[in-house]
This record gives structure tokens, sequence and C-alpha cells, in this order.
């Protein structure tokens, strides 16, 4: 896997960004649409973020927050093929914060993890999402509106990102998004489907 530098992420979620949208279309440059349907899976255990995009098994971690901000820095472990090893599967029940289970074989399939490993699990729940992605650069920050499914449910999604956390702030205030709460991804949809976060 390459290298990875760590971002510090602001992430709110809600039903109307009008006024935020359209500072971000006069600031930003470099539109770029994006669509795209992947599977999340919430765990009763952890707060990381696991997913699966492109039939790859994605893991993302928080490694710091601060306090002061509430900003994140998110980092990612893993990004693992099909069929997935049980070396994988190691790093991804860790993410889970479940024990691993006894496998009966050393891969596992995409269907055969969803069927098999993941839906019997009722610490883990599957989350069809789709995105449609608006991505621009505000002052160098990456910055994305968003409409999201989460199975049936719609809603909105503002992001700004970073390596320089003092940036991302800076640019959530130009954007005249200070007022709303930070929230990432996990937290909101398990705010939606009633889990414990």
């Amino acid at each position: 896997m390459e290298k990875i530098i760590p971002r510090w992420e602001w992430r709110t979620f809600g039903e109307d960004f009008t006024e935020n949208i359209e500072k971000i279309k006069e600031f930003g440059t470099s539109p770029r649409l994006k669509s795209s349907s992947e599977i999340y899976i919430l765990s009763n255990q952890s707060n990381d973020n696991t997913k699966i995009r492109d039939e790859l098994m994605d893991i993302k971690t928080p490694i710091r927050f601060d306090k002061k901000t509430k900003l994140e820095q998110w980092t990612v472990l893993a990004k693992s093929d099909f069929p997935i090893h049980i070396n994988d599967l190691a790093l991804v029940y860790k993410a889970f914060g479940l024990k691993l289970p006894y496998l009966e074989k050393d891969e596992y399939s995409y269907q055969e993890y969803l069927n098999d490993l993941i839906a019997p699990n009722p610490q883990l729940r599957m989350v069809d999402v789709k995105k449609k992605r608006n991505g621009f650069l505000v002052d160098a920050a990456i910055v994305e509106f968003a409409e999201v499914k989460f199975d049936d449910i719609s809603i909105k999604t503002v992001a700004v990102e970073h390596t320089n956390p003092d940036l991302v702030l800076k640019t959530v205030k130009k954007l005249g998004l200070e007022k709303f709460e930070n929230i990432n991804y996990i937290k909101a949809m398990k705010q939606t489907f009633d889990m414990k976060y």
C-alpha cells in the first residue's frame, strides 16, 4: 500500500446547505463530480470506518481528536482485495472490535464474506451507501458537498480535509460552516439507525 499521509477532517450532515454550497462554488476551483456505491459495515463494538468500495475492503481509523476544535485525524489501516485472506480478516475483525471467529478456510470471496461472515453476525450491520460527490479545492483544502443515501434514507453532507488542521478550520469558517457539528460518516450512520456511537 502506498504511503498515506493522515488528513484532518471536518464533516457535517443535514438537509440544507444551500448558502454554503454557493460559497464553495464561488471560492472553489477544479470541480469534480464522482458517484460511488459502497457497503459500510457498522460494528456495535467499534467506531472505525470499515467499508467495501470498488471491491476492496477499506479500513480507516481515527488517530487523533482535537477537543478544542473538534477536528478528527484519520488514517488508512488497510485496503484488501477479494478473495480476502485470513491474515487480512484478522485486521478487519480487529477494526470491528470483535474476536476473529473460527474460519473454515483461508480465503473468502466477496459474496462469501458478506453472506457467511458479515450478515449472520448480530454485532454487525451492513449499510448500502450511494454517494454523488462534488469535489473542489478551496485555498488548497479539499472541499466536498454530496448527496448521500444510507439504504433508502437521503441526506446531504459537506466536508473539508487537509493535512494542516489550521487550514481546515480557516476554510470551514470561510464557507460559513462553523455553526454545524462535526459528524463523521460512522457517527451519522449510527445516529440514523439508532446504534450506539
